[in-house]
Parts: structure tokens; sequence; C-alpha cells
């Protein structure tokens, strides 16, 4: 093999993480998306259908975590530190469980109203799903260009704070109102999990900013 076949071999290898990567983004982005949507519905059959489409993405994204993993052993070359992208796609994994754990309390525990906090959770995910997918798409040339990736870590940064401030606003007033306890851990959890869902995105943010200093 000469040297130009060589290095078209390695490219090529490189080469594959980004669009891996990138779909899981896009998985990640869709689940928030149906999660909104999954919230906001009134038909029990509709919530059901809408969280199988949240695990069928989940679990889409698991088997292109895996192939990213296996890369990551086999390839010679990879576009950023083994760590950094093991980090990375663990992140993501983390987000993604945290979305379908929620989407499945809500199903197991039928609360007998969805709070409006609950909703802006729902909503704040979403927004966290979009930024993360813009950033992820940067990955490829944020070595040149790192300002679109940098804003988009910021605003999940941002979304995490406004995320804490609703749960705890939620909690607070719920300890202090509600009356049916079975009602209380019910609504708990299932905000304690949405909550978890922006730690972890706000996760996949830091990872990405410690890949631009590395890198741009």
């Amino acid at each position: 093999m000469n040297k130009n076949s060589i290095f078209s071999f390695l490219l090529t290898k490189e080469n594959k993480f980004f669009p891996l990567i990138n779909h899981v983004g896009e998985l990640n982005n869709s689940a928030s998306i149906t999660l909104n949507k999954f919230i906001n519905s009134k038909d029990k059959k509709e919530m059901q259908d809408l969280y199988f489409e949240i695990k069928a993405y989940e679990r889409e994204a698991d088997d292109v975590l895996s192939v990213i993993f296996e890369e990551l052993n086999s390839t010679f070359i990879t576009p950023f530190d083994r760590e950094d992208i093991h980090e990375l796609c663990e992140r993501l994994d983390d987000t993604l469980d945290n979305i379908n754990s929620a989407s499945k309390r809500v199903l197991l525990f039928q609360p007998k109203n969805i709070p409006d906090s609950m909703l802006e959770l729902c909503k704040i995910i979403g927004e966290c799903g979009n930024a993360i997918d813009i950033s992820l798409q940067e990955l490829k040339t944020i070595n040149k260009k790192p300002a679109v990736a940098l804003e988009q870590c910021e605003r999940l940064h941002l979304l995490e704070r406004k995320a804490d401030e609703v749960y705890e606003q939620y909690i607070k007033h719920l300890f202090e109102i509600e009356t049916d306890s079975i009602e209380l851990f019910k609504n708990k959890e299932i905000m304690q999990e949405l909550e978890r869902t922006t730690d972890a995105a706000n996760a996949v943010g830091k990872v990405i900013k410690t890949i631009i200093v590395k890198y741009a």
C-alpha cells in the first residue's frame, strides 16, 4: 500500500466518527421533540405510542454508540482524544436514557395532573436537544470555527440553570400544597428525572468545550 493509499485509509476511518456522533445527536433531538408531544398529549394511547417512539430512538442510539466504541478500539487514528470521544458518547447516552426514563415514569405513575412546571422542563429539554444537535454538527470543523459550538454549549449551561430554578421552585411548592403523599412521590420522581436530563445535556456541552480548548 503506497503512502497516498495509507493516508486515504486512515482519513476514511477518522471521518467515520463524525456521521456516527451526529446521528446520535439527531436521535437525541428527535427524542426530546417527541418527549414534548408525549407530555402535552391528553390521550393515553397516543402517549403510549409516543413513549415507544422515544424508546426506539434510545435503542437506536445505543446501537450507534456501540459501533462508535468498537471503532475507538479498532481505529489507529481518531479526530479527537479517545477519552474525549468516549466521554462525549457516555454523556449523550445519559441524556437519552434520562428522556426515556422520565417518559416511562409518567406512563407507570400516571399522575392525576401534569403541572405547568413539568411542561416547562420538557420544553427546556427540547431546547437542549436542539443545542446538542447543532453543536455536534460543528465538530468536524471545530478547530477552524468553534464559535457556533461554544455558543450552543453556553446555551446548554443557561438552560440547565433555568431547569434547576424551575425544579427547585416546583419541589418547594409541591411540599407546601400537596397533601396526597402518593401524588407527591409521583411528581417528585418525574420532575427529578427531567431535571437530571438537563444536567446530562449540560455535561455534553462541557465535553464539547473541553474538545474545543484542546483543538481550536
